[in-house]
């Protein structure tokens, strides 16, 4: 704002001093325009006839002339080899050095062989023109000159531009002062979210950034405190995983630390004991691979879509869950298109569902296994004819090692991973997976793909 408004000063400056010397070289035109007319056309009045005698023009000329303050008009008469020699209607005229009182400065524009010019003297600036009188057919041996003295006008500018610098100084500390104001509120929420950034902890998450106004800033705080709470959910899952995740490992440890302490040497004894501990170690085993794919899923490529015919892929699914248990498997609709998905992770959820109703349904019941698609949405689907799904555990059962209630039926081995699992294939394919009611009784779980291309 400094620069601008010095640039501003100066310009303004620079135009004012453009404007002075514009008007000064119109009066020296028009003074000198007038006298050349005169001279021309003028007669003198004594004898009616043209003048003859340079210094009578310029006498009969002078005389009718109202000079500016700062403007002189003269009339000088030379001789030959000698300069000026008389000067005519000189006049006192406020400056240093009157252009009639400098007989160097006189001489100088005397003999100049222009029609104007200027003089640079210690005394101050003149500007000049100068209209040459000659006797007919001979040399010029008398002029008219005209003489401005700029000073004052440069002296009003000078005062104009001081006065244009102190208000503009005025204004920048004004400016200033206000700017520091409004940056220190500005900043305020900045600095904020910097000291509440600062004291976060791992184990304390729960600060958060009052959000004055409405502005820009004010978003910026808002948009931290969600980070924030996404953070602490994230942080608090974490820990409730760590949490489960140690409880389903502690058991089978302890069963095999039991087992192997109470151990005796009977032959059959040593023989059940190694079973028992093989099924608690497969066990544990499976526990981690299903935690190592749920860690998997967070990479971005956890699924590599490609284009898939999901008459085909329904068909390979039903053709595999059968193998699961003895069960009715029933192939019950397939959508015949193609779309985009994963097929090797699609085929792991839809298995892993199957896995989950021959789980909750005893030998001879009915599972039916197909897909379907509805515009740009592709829907597959498990259905079972088990004893259903509470509707107060319609979305525990998706969370990492959590069951249903006893209405499933027994708890399972499992570590109550499978859902998740597919839980998250679903939303890594941009899709979901959902509880459904099933006509009869059961569970019906449909694991629906949005927007799926064709």
């Amino acid at each position: 704002m400094a620069v601008a408004l010095a640039s501003v000063a100066a310009t303004t400056r620079s135009i004012l001093l453009r404007d002075a010397g514009r008007r000064v070289d119109g009066l020296l035109a028009q003074e000198a325009g007038e006298f050349a007319n005169f001279e021309e056309r003028g007669v003198d009045p004594r004898t009616g006839r043209p003048f003859t005698d340079p210094a009578r023009l310029l006498h009969v000329f002078l005389e009718r002339q109202y000079a500016d303050p700062d403007e002189e008009l003269i009339g000088l008469v030379g001789r030959p080899g000698r300069g000026p020699a008389q000067i005519i209607q000189p006049r006192d005229i406020d400056v240093p050095l009157p252009l009639h009182q400098d007989a160097g400065a006189r001489r100088r524009v005397f003999d100049a062989p222009g029609s104007t010019g200027t003089l640079h003297r210690p005394a101050g600036e003149v500007r000049w023109a100068k209209v040459a009188v000659a006797r007919h057919g001979g040399r010029p041996e008398a002029a008219f000159v005209v003489a401005f003295h700029p000073g004052r006008e440069q002296h009003r500018v000078d005062e104009v531009t001081r006065l244009l610098l102190a208000i503009s100084g005025a204004a920048l500390l004004l400016t200033t002062g206000i700017g520091w104001v409004v940056a220190g509120r500005i900043l305020r929420p900045v600095r904020l979210v910097r000291a509440a950034a600062a004291q976060l902890t791992e184990q304390d998450l729960t600060r958060r950034i009052p959000v004055p106004g409405r502005d820009d800033v004010a978003a910026l705080a808002e948009t931290f405190n969600a980070m924030l709470d996404r953070l602490e959910r994230a942080f608090a899952a974490q820990r409730q995983f760590v949490d489960d995740a140690g409880h389903e490992l502690r058991t089978p440890i302890t069963i095999v630390r039991g087992h192997l302490e109470l151990m005796g040497d009977d032959p059959a004894e040593r023989e059940e004991t190694v079973r028992l501990v093989t099924d608690e170690l497969d066990r544990m085993s499976r526990i981690v691979e299903d935690l190592l794919l749920l860690a998997k899923a967070e990479r971005p490529d956890f699924v590599t879509p490609e284009p898939v015919q999901l008459a085909e892929l329904t068909a390979d699914v039903y053709v595999k869950a059968r193998t699961l248990g003895e069960r009715d498997w029933q192939l019950t609709e397939v959508a015949d298109r193609e779309a985009e998905l994963d097929p090797q992770r699609i085929t792991q959820a839809m298995v892993q569902l199957a896995q989950n109703a021959v789980q909750h349904t005893a030998p001879g019941q009915t599972i039916r296994i197909g897909s379907r698609a509805d515009g740009t949405r592709v829907e597959l689907y498990v259905a079972d004819s088990g004893p259903g799904v509470r509707p107060q555990d319609a979305e525990v059962i998706f969370e990492r090692f959590r069951r249903g209630t006893a209405r499933r039926g027994a708890r399972s081995s499992g570590a109550g991973l499978g859902l998740s699992i597919v839980r998250a294939i679903a939303e890594a394919h941009g899709g979901r997976i959902g509880l459904r009611e099933t006509e009869g009784g059961g569970a019906t779980f449909v694991l629906t793909l949005e927007e799926a291309r064709t």
